[in-house]
C-alpha cells in the first residue's frame, strides 16, 4: 500500500464542486506522480465508469474507480471536501473521496489490497480518523494502515474502546489481506462456526478474531446459515464493501455470513459443503453471477451490489422469511455465463479441461451453423438446386423472381458459414484464456479457413491461440507496461505468433489431412456407411445434449459447412438429426401407451417431449433418463442406432443443421427418412416399456424431479442439442 499512496497524492482541502471536477484534481495529482499517463483519457475511463452506477456511498464516501490503459500502476488519491460532492449517494453529498486508479492488467496482489482498503471504508472509526486527520501524511499513513505519526495514543484508545484494531498498524490492516491475495471468501462465524459450515473456505479480512469464544453446545440450536455473492463492474470498490457490510450485518444479527467475493483479483469458490449447510442465499451483484447454479434450490435475495451496502440488515431478514416460507429459487435452465465463468476447480484433469475448451468454441459457433445451413436449405428449396451457380445478388437482383429470393438466402447463409471456422478458434481461446484469447483465436482461424485447413485448423489454432496467450501472461511484466498488456502487447504478440505457425509450419498439413478425411468421408458406401450411421446413432443417444452428443453433432455440422457439400456429409447429417429425434419421441410414446409404468411427473413430461423430439432437442428425454438411466439410456441408443443406420441405408440427406420435422421438405427421400425415425422409436419404446413392465408399475406419488440421478445419468444442461 506504500506505494500506491503517499502525502503528495492527498488533498485535505479539496475545492471541485462536482464529481468531475473532484475527478480531476485528484487525477492531476497521479499525472505530477507519473501514475497516469494521459489525464483526459483517465477521465473519461473514470466518467464510462461512473455512467453504469453512481460511486457515492452512504455515509458521506465517494469511491470513483476504474480501471484504464492510461495507468501505470495501482493507486489511491484521496480528497476531503468540506462543502461536500454529490456522488449519488441516497444520504446526501460526499466529504471523503477516493479515486482508485488500477491499470487494464493489474496483478492480484495489487487489486487485493485495494478491495481491503473497500472493506475499511465500511469502518466508522476508520473513516471517522480521516474526517480528523490535519496533516496529509498523518491521513496516508491512516490509509496505508502505518502507524500515524501523532496517533499513539488515539489508536490505543480506540483499539481498548472496540477490542478491534482493524486499520491502526500495519500488522492488522490493510496489509495482511495483500499477504493471503487468494483468499477471496469472508465469514462472519467464529472459527468454530466456520469449520461446522464447511471446510476449505478461508475466512478474510472481515472476520472476527475472538479467542476463547465457546463453540455453540451439541443440544443450542444451531445459528441461521446464509452464503453470499458480491461483485460489480470493475470488481475493485462495491464488490468488498458489500461483501463487508454484509458481514458486520450478520454478526449483529447472529446469524453465520460467508461470502464469495466476485473481484478482480479472482474469487474463491465457496465450498460446496458450505452452500449444501447454507439456509438462503443473498447475490447482491451488478455483473452476471459466476455458477449460479450452485446456489439453485435454496431461499435466494436477488439485488444489485449497492443494496449490500446501503441495506444488508433488510437483506437478511429477507432472506430468513423466505426461508420460513419455504420459498426457494428455481432449477437453472441454462449455465449462467461463459465456458470461463463455469470453469471447475484448478485440480481438474487435462482431459477434462481440453473438453471444456472445445465445447467453448462448438457451443458459439452451432447459432451460426444453424442460422447459415438454414437459409442456404431454404435458399435450395426456392431457388432450386443450381441457386448455388446464380452471380451475386449486389449485381442481378429482380424482385419477382422467386430464382433471386432464392439466391438471396443461399449467399447470406454462404457468408453466415464463412464465420465458422474463426468462431470456432476463437471461443476455443476464450475458454482457454478469456478475452485476451480472441484476437489470435480469430486471425488463426481466418488463416485456417484461407488455407483449407477447415475445422481441424481451427481447432489446432484455437488450441494455440489460447496457449500462447497463458504463456505470455505467465511472463514477469514491468508495472510500466501492465497497462497496455490487454489491448497492445498481448493482441500482438500473440497474433503474430499464431499467424506465423499457421501460415508456415502446420497450415499446410493440416489442410492435407483435412482433405483426406474429406475424400475418405466422400467415399463412404455401403456397409461403412451403415455401420458410421450406426454409430453416430450411438453417440447422439449415449448422454443426450452432452458432449458426446456434441462431438457426434458437430462431426456432422463440419461436414455441411460448406457451400457445396458432399453427398455423404448431407447424409449423416441426416443421420445424426434423426437418431437426436429418436429419444424424447420414444419417451412421449411410451408414456402413452404404458402410462402406469411412469410417475405422474414423467407423464405429463412426455406430453412435452413430443414437440421437443420433433423439433430435434434430445434434452427432452432427460428427466426420464435421469430418473432410470440404466433402463432407458441402453433403450435409446438401440433406436437411435437402428435409425442411424437406416438413414444412411436410404441415402437420405439433409442440407439444413436442425430443424427436426419442420425441415421435412427439404430432406433427401422424405419418407424414408421418417421411416427410419419411426423404427428407432419403437424400438427404444419397446424395450423401455419391457424393462420398466419388469420393474413393476411406478409409485403415483413419485416425481421426477425428486429422484436422485442413478450413476451415470446425464446432466441436465438445459441446452437444446444445437445450442
Amino acid at each position: 500500500m506504500s506505494e500506491m499512496i503517499g502525502a503528495d497524492l492527498v488533498d485535505l482541502d479539496l475545492s471541485a464542486d462536482t464529481k468531475e471536477a473532484a475527478a480531476r484534481a485528484l487525477a492531476a495529482r497521479m499525472v505530477a506522480r507519473g501514475r497516469v499517463t494521459d489525464l483526459e483519457g483517465f477521465l473519461a475511463d473514470v466518467a464510462a465508469r461512473e455512467a453504469q452506477m453512481p460511486t457515492g456511498l452512504d455515509g458521506g464516501i465517494g469511491i470513483p474507480h476504474c480501471r484504464s490503459a492510461h495507468v501505470t500502476e495501482p493507486t489511491l488519491a484521496f480528497g476531503r471536501s468540506a462543502a461536500g460532492i454529490d456522488f449519488g449517494a441516497p444520504d446526501g453529498p460526499a466529504d471523503l473521496v477516493f479515486l482508485i486508479a488500477a491499470p487494464a492488467g493489474a496483478d492480484d496482489a495489487h487489486l487485493t489490497i485495494l478491495s481491503s482498503l473497500a472493506r475499511k471504508l465500511m469502518d466508522a472509526e476508520f473513516t471517522a480518523a480521516l474526517r480528523a486527520a490535519d496533516t496529509a501524511e498523518t491521513a496516508a499513513a491512516l490509509i496505508r494502515g502505518d502507524e500515524p505519526p501523532t496517533a499513539q495514543g488515539a489508536r490505543t484508545a480506540a483499539a481498548s474502546a472496540t477490542g478491534e484494531t482493524a486499520g491502526a498498524s500495519e500488522d492488522t490492516a490493510v496489509v495482511p489481506a495483500a499477504a493471503s491475495a487468494g483468499t477471496t471468501a469472508g465469514s462472519t462465524a467464529p472459527p468454530a462456526a466456520t469449520g461446522a459450515a464447511g471446510s476449505g473456505t478461508s475466512p478474510g479480512p472481515g472476520t472476527p478474531a475472538e479467542p476463547g469464544t465457546p463453540a455453540p453446545a451439541p443440544d443450542e440450536p444451531r445459528p441461521f446459515r446464509i452464503v453470499a455473492v458480491t461483485s460489480c463492474p470493475t470488481g475493485i470498490a462495491h464488490t468488498y464493501m458489500a461483501a463487508e457490510s454484509l458481514e458486520n450485518a450478520g454478526r449483529e444479527a447472529g446469524v453465520e455470513l460467508v461470502v464469495e467475493t466476485q473481484g478482480s483479483a479472482g474469487f474463491a469458490r465457496l465450498d460446496p459443503a458450505v452452500i449444501a449447510a447454507a439456509d438462503g442465499v443473498i447475490l447482491a451483484h451488478d455483473v452476471p453471477v459466476r455458477d449460479k447454479d450452485r446456489f439453485t434450490g435454496k431461499p435466494t435475495v436477488d439485488v444489485g451490489v449497492k443494496a449490500g451496502i446501503n441495506r444488508p440488515a433488510e437483506l437478511i431478514a429477507e432472506v430468513r422469511e423466505k426461508a420460513a416460507r419455504g420459498e426457494v429459487s428455481a432449477p437453472a435452465h441454462a449455465p449462467a455465463g461463459t465456458p470461463v465463468e463455469r470453469a471447475g476447480d484448478a485440480t481438474e484433469g487435462y482431459g477434462t479441461k481440453l473438453r471444456t475448451w472445445l465445447m467453448s468454441g462448438v457451443s458459439y459457433m452451432v447459432p451460426f451453423v444453424a442460422a447459415g445451413g438454414l437459409l442456404i436449405a431454404l435458399g435450395f428449396a426456392i431457388g432450386g438446386w443450381q441457386v448455388n451457380k446464380a452471380p451475386s445478388v449486389m449485381d442481378h437482383f429482380v424482385w419477382t423472381q422467386t430464382d433471386s429470393w432464392g439466391a438471396l438466402l443461399f449467399q447470406i447463409g454462404g457468408v453466415a458459414f464463412k464465420f465458422l471456422v474463426p468462431v470456432l478458434a476463437g471461443y476455443i481461446a476464450y475458454g482457454m484464456a478469456d478475452r485476451p484469447g480472441l484476437v489470435p483465436g480469430f486471425v488463426g482461424g481466418a488463416i485456417a479457413l484461407d488455407a483449407g485447413a477447415g475445422f481441424l485448423g481451427g481447432l489446432a489454432a484455437g488450441l494455440i491461440a489460447g496457449g500462447v496467450v497463458l504463456a505470455i501472461q505467465r511472463v514477469p511484466i514491468p508495472a510500466v507496461l501492465r497497462g497496455i498488456m490487454p489491448v497492445v502487447v498481448i493482441p500482438l504478440v500473440s497474433s503474430a505468433v499464431i499467424g506465423f505457425l499457421m501460415l508456415v509450419v502446420i497450415g499446410k498439413p493440416i489442410a492435407s489431412a483435412q482433405k483426406g478425411l474429406t475424400d475418405w468421408l466422400s467415399g463412404l458406401t455401403g456397409t461403412n456407411a451403415v455401420l458410421l450411421g450406426a454409430l453416430l446413432g450411438l453417440m447422439m443417444c449415449f448422454d443426450l445434449g452432452g458432449p458426446v452428443n456434441k462431438v457426434a453433432y458437430a462431426f456432422a455440422t463440419a461436414g455441411i459447412a460448406v457451400t457445396d457439400p458432399s453427398d455423404s456429409a448431407m447424409q449423416i447429417m441426416a443421420a445424426v438429426m434423426a437418431a437426436g429425434m429418436v429419444p424424447p419421441l420414444a419417451m412421449a410414446l411410451a408414456t402413452t401407451v404404458r402410462g402406469r409404468l411412469f410417475t405422474p411427473a414423467e407423464r405429463e413430461n412426455g406430453k412435452a417431449a413430443w414437440v421437443l423430439g420433433a423439433s430435434f432437442i434430445s434434452e427432452g428425454a432427460i428427466p426420464f433418463a435421469a430418473a432410470d438411466p440404466l433402463r432407458v439410456i441402453p433403450s435409446a441408443m438401440a433406436g437411435g442406432a437402428l435409425t442411424g443406420a437406416l438413414s444412411m441405408a436410404f441415402g437420405a440427406t439433409l442440407r439444413a443443421p436442425h430443424g427436426g420435422v419442420f425441415v421435412v421438405p427439404l430432406i433427401g427421400s422424405p419418407l424414408l427418412y421418417l421411416v427410419a425415425i419411426a423404427a428407432g422409436v419403437c424400438v427404444t419404446t419397446a424395450l423401455v416399456v419391457l424393462l420398466k413392465g419388469m420393474r413393476g408399475q411406478a409409485p403415483e406419488s413419485g416425481t421426477t424431479g425428486s429422484a436422485a440421478p442413478e450413476a451415470g445419468a446425464p446432466k441436465d444442461t438445459g441446452q437444446p442439442v444445437a445450442a
